[in-house]
């Protein structure tokens, strides 16, 4: 199926990289629709679209779009994707797909019947070294899964005077770190490993307790200096610990947080294995290396032409030409459309299954601080 023209509904911090993402992959984004009237028109000025889109249902119309982008507030994702397939348009869907498994798992169910491609955001697996690690894990290169330990960090949210959307549960639901940042950590292991989660333990925190929210719109990692403010009391969780039981007996520790003055957006980890182990670190993002005890520890860098196909196939530049953040959503929509193109190919993407599989686990992490005890995964 040839790909005419797309369109995304967000015009956010992350609706602009999609933007810039679908551009660098040669396709066509035809408008956006964005929160009102207003800001889709701003939108169209700004990243030079050509249609302000007034409704989801005029993209649903648009026999031109062939693929649409859900970059919106996590609350409306059901609602936008539902009418999307029933439209039959191919969707690529920011994390998480819905506030709930049950939610998830009937978008997946939908998108089945209406064979229709369906695409999740999960786009930190695109970085070049966790496509590496993932292809030499496989290999064996550092044996059986013993050991994870791991963080997400940031600090755009340390202050009681930092405001988003994210922050609002009806807009964000229930979770926030875990949700938002954590769900991308916990999807980037499963990939690079492929074990699967027998149990978790977790214990969220809302460290700051009343935020002080600007009256005006605040975008994502931007700060507000509008001195009209309202105290709110805060529910979601700006922090958490998790322990990981894995099925074939290997332990996680993981630390997620919004909070951590100097985690710009730190995914950082370490995979141990009966072998040798992995690390990585996102704000490196050239880097992968290899743990060793019986001799020196290795630094594999990332030059395509040294790197396994599945690592080389989403790298764009040459060695020593740093990417970074921006091109693992090119590496990922690319890796999607090829399939929209090519549908017998073999999808290699994340799709709404593996929503699904996160939103499960965001419940059994929610349970689990809830009640204090370790949580099956079902």
């Amino acid at each position: 199926m040839k790909i005419n023209a797309t369109a995304v509904i967000g015009t956010g911090f992350i609706g602009a990289v999609h933007i810039e993402a679908i551009r660098r992959t040669g396709n066509y984004v035809k408008g956006v629709l964005s929160g009102s009237e207003k800001s889709t028109f701003q939108a169209t000025e700004k990243y030079k679209v050509k249609t302000a889109y007034s409704s989801i249902n005029e993209i649903c119309s648009d026999k031109d779009v062939s693929v649409v982008h859900v970059t919106s507030p996590n609350a409306l994702h059901v609602e936008q994707v539902e009418k999307l397939i029933a439209a039959k348009k191919h969707v690529v869907c920011e994390k998480p797909l819905a506030l709930t498994a049950a939610e998830g798992a009937h978008l997946l169910k939908l998108a089945e019947q209406a064979e229709i491609t369906h695409a999740l955001c999960f786009n930190t697996r695109f970085y070049p070294m966790v496509h590496e690690a993932q292809s030499r894990f496989h290999n064996k290169e550092i044996g059986a899964l013993r050991y994870i330990h791991a963080q997400y960090h940031q600090d755009w949210l340390a202050l009681d005077t930092d405001w988003n959307w994210r922050l609002e549960s009806e807009k964000a639901g229930g979770l926030r770190a875990v949700a938002d940042i954590g769900s991308h950590l916990l999807d980037q292991l499963h990939f690079i490993t492929g074990e699967e989660i027998d149990s978790v333990f977790a214990d969220l925190h809302t460290l700051i307790k009343v935020r002080n929210r600007p009256m005006g719109e605040v975008q994502t990692f931007t700060s507000s200096s509008n001195a009209d403010r309202k105290e709110v009391p805060m529910s979601s969780d700006d922090a958490a610990g998790l322990v990981l039981r894995f099925k074939n007996g290997a332990r996680a520790t993981i630390s997620i947080s919004q909070i951590s003055f100097g985690s710009k957006n730190a995914i950082k980890w370490e995979i141990s294995g009966t072998k040798a182990s992995f690390s990585f670190d996102s704000e490196e993002p050239e880097s992968l290396i290899m743990g060793n005890r019986g001799s020196g520890n290795e630094i594999i860098r990332k030059d395509p032409s040294l790197l396994s196909s599945s690592a080389a196939g989403i790298s764009f530049y040459p060695g020593g030409h740093v990417e970074g953040f921006g091109e693992t959503f090119r590496g990922l929509f690319e890796t999607v459309y090829n399939h929209i193109e090519n549908p017998t190919t073999e999808i290699k993407f994340p799709t709404f299954a593996d929503g699904v599989r996160s939103l499960e686990l965001t419940d059994a992490i929610a349970e689990s601080s809830k009640t204090a005890t370790w949580v099956k995964l079902k």
